[in-house]
């Protein structure tokens, strides 16, 4: 099995900024995918930025030029930087892992709060 444990979320103004943190353990995987995911109330779970190994990051359209996803598949970790939040991106996040099995995992989720 693989674990995921997420950290990083809060509460922060308009305007500010967040670095939310992902670290997988377990053993017997091998990671293709490492990304975040986001769900408001009432609304369904949508990619925010995936990176896949060998390839760019892809980014939702809603917060490409305002977030950047890093990952390090040595350390199986990921992380994505959140700049000039808006209330729009009020959400709980979920790191998520895909593996050359085909498996999906996914973390607690974080909740990030953007209020003034």
């Amino acid at each position: 099995q693989v674990q995921l444990v997420e950290s990083g979320g809060g509460l922060v103004e308009p305007g500010g900024s967040l670095r939310l943190s992902c670290a997988a353990s377990g053993s017997r995987f091998s990671i293709v995918t490492m990304g975040w995911y986001r769900q408001a109330p009432g609304k369904e779970r949508d990619v925010v930025a995936s990176s896949t190994v060998g390839s760019t990051a892809h980014y939702a359209d809603s917060v490409k030029g305002r977030f950047t996803i890093s990952s390090d598949n040595a350390k199986n970790t990921v992380s994505l930087q959140m700049n000039s939040l808006k209330a729009e991106d009020t959400a709980v996040y979920y790191c998520n892992l895909r593996d050359i099995y085909s498996r999906s995992f996914w973390g607690q989720g974080t909740q990030v709060t953007v209020s003034s």
